[in-house]
């Protein structure tokens, strides 16, 4: 039997699942669609700055959305509501007995009243807030490491600055943040705090209040993420390594192009894998990708990465890669600004949904690593003439 790795798909727990029921109506908001009126101005940075926020909380920047198309009809909106405030009363059996259903309704989409309860049931983050009730405020009145503390403090102006939690340097969002980030500092003091870990709680935080967001992000840290936090990030160059393996599979084009211009994966995957995507896709698609990610795991993320080099590069040989990225510069831009125009949220989650990358490919590639590591590390041992 194939070794369980993070790679792998998730596996069902038999332990029962704790009663949330208070959380069933505390997320169902009536009036997520309205609108005002709105009027706008130019930030300096050329996106629009509004006086009035987004259905997502956006006053400007290239999350803001101009209009919202309402791709489902209300009545199949609250249909999934009810599905989902089903499902997850049963959790733990659905998981075993129905694991099929909650992945396809994953994929459709969790309706956004259901997320904060959903995403805490699929990270498992609901086990973790049962079993330490109360005690990340007890996390909050610890003094924390100064060192964290200054590089958090440095940071919070610089998450969604354009978004309605976030905007006020002296607002909640940002002591919230704050208080998150630091926190998990306190309960994992061996990872710390690193930079690429505020989109992440930023992100949770619009979504649910701090005590569950805390929790969510400590799974997520933990488990999803599992050591790219880690000083070296040796898990995070393994994963760009492994990207670039599969790439050559399903690109061999774009991977002879990126060789020969010597551009390793960590030049341009590193935000995409330790943000989980919150700096570089749009929102709606980013929802999405967030109800199959933190279904799938972490293999959803080199499914992802491969989709943004096929549309960043988009040409179909080599020759024509060649011309249009000379050097380069023009390649690495390319990979960094990936169009938006072409992040579509339904295009984008068909392509996720399509393509298909078997356990047994994750876990062959993840043993090549852990081989050219291992070969690596004897390669640099001293000899014993170099010993003095």
């Amino acid at each position: 039997m194939m070794q369980t790795t993070r790679y792998t798909k998730r596996d069902s727990e038999d332990t029962s699942s704790p009663a949330l029921a208070q959380m069933e109506n505390d997320y169902i908001d009536e009036d997520e669609d309205k609108y005002s009126e709105v009027s706008s101005s130019l930030a300096p940075d050329g996106s629009l700055v509004s006086t009035v926020a987004d259905r997502h909380g956006f006053f400007g920047g290239t999350q803001y959305l101009m209009e919202s198309k309402q791709l489902i009809s209300p009545n199949k909106i609250k249909e999934r509501e009810r599905k989902w405030l089903n499902m997850t009363a049963d959790w733990d059996k659905q998981m075993v007995k129905n694991i099929k259903k909650v992945q396809n309704r994953c994929r459709k989409g969790i309706p956004q009243s259901i997320r904060p309860r959903a995403w805490l049931f699929l990270t498992k983050a609901h086990k973790l807030l049962q079993a330490h009730e109360n005690y990340y405020f007890i996390l909050c009145d610890k003094p924390g490491e100064r060192k964290w503390i200054e590089d958090i403090r440095k940071d919070l102006h610089r998450q969604f600055p354009y978004h309605e939690m976030f905007v006020d340097q002296d607002g909640t969002g940002q002591k919230e943040l704050f208080n998150v980030l630091k926190a998990y500092t306190i309960l994992k003091p061996e990872v710390g705090y690193c930079q690429a870990q505020a989109p992440i709680a930023a992100f949770l935080l619009m979504h649910m209040p701090a005590e569950q967001a805390f929790w969510c992000f400590v799974a997520i840290c933990d488990n999803y993420l599992r050591d790219y936090y880690s000083p070296g990030m040796e898990t995070l160059i393994q994963d760009g390594n492994i990207l670039f393996a599969l790439l050559k599979n399903y690109e061999p084009h774009m991977y002879k192009l990126l060789r020969k211009q010597s551009i390793d994966p960590i030049m341009y995957m590193t935000e995409w894998f330790l943000c989980a995507f919150t700096r570089t896709l749009p929102w709606p698609t980013l929802l999405r990708f967030w109800d199959i990610f933190l279904f799938h795991g972490v293999k959803t993320l080199f499914k992802m990465g491969l989709i943004l080099i096929k549309i960043s590069l988009q040409e179909k040989s080599y020759s024509s890669l060649k011309k249009r990225f000379p050097t380069m510069c023009e390649t690495l831009e390319a990979l960094r600004n990936p169009p938006l125009h072409m992040l579509n949220e339904e295009k984008i989650i068909k392509k996720l949904v399509q393509l298909e990358i078997s356990e047994n490919t994750f876990e062959y590639h993840h043993q090549q690593q852990i081989l050219l590591r291992r070969k690596s590390k004897e390669t640099k041992k001293p000899r014993e003439t170099d010993v003095f």
